[in-house]
């Protein structure tokens, strides 16, 4: 296992790198066609999900001094709400994203010191509980993927796919 500049970071590489797995898992054998619905008109599809879960990566890889910006951005930034007017990228599209910026955010991730994961990243939430730095950003990030993954899971099976599988493609070094 790669290890990061900052022990802080010990428990969130193996949690990202955990992550890229789960996220091609959750998506694999999906029909484009079958990521685009949704549950009683109520819920997200997988494609908004997915969509979120890529957006999370660059906005991780933003406040990381990564210069990359998600071509999707507009559709997804901060969990913006699912659109019914608009066309969503198809999961090939944001897969391609996904490899795009994740080996970069894992290298970042590698090379940051301790003292950088002190630095303020002012996201205004104003919870006293919650001093707002990019050690907390970054766990942050990791709980949305987290999240993502769960429901792109359950949706799966709504769907009628089998189950999430939890194989390593030991490929994947990011």
């Amino acid at each position: 296992m790669d290890t990061s500049r900052s022990a802080q970071l010990n428990m969130i590489i193996p949690a990202y790198r955990m992550h890229t797995q789960i996220f091609m898992n959750a998506l694999d054998g999906i029909s484009e066609e079958d990521a685009l619905k949704r549950i009683e008109g109520r819920t997200n599809h997988v494609a908004w999900m997915a969509g979120n879960f890529v957006n999370t990566r660059y906005g991780l890889a933003g406040v990381l001094g990564i210069n990359e910006k998600d071509p999707f951005d507009d559709l997804f930034f901060q969990g913006k709400a699912l659109d019914t007017q608009v066309t969503y990228p198809t999961l090939s599209e944001l897969k391609a994203n996904f490899h795009k910026i994740s080996p970069v955010v894992y290298d970042a991730l590698l090379k940051i010191t301790d003292t950088r994961l002190k630095e303020e990243v002012p996201l205004h939430m104003n919870i006293s509980f919650f001093p707002e730095t990019l050690l907390n950003f970054i766990g942050m990030c990791i709980g949305r993927e987290d999240y993502l993954c769960g429901q792109i899971g359950l949706m799966r099976r709504i769907l009628d796919y089998p189950g999430m599988k939890y194989d390593v493609d030991e490929q994947l070094k990011y």
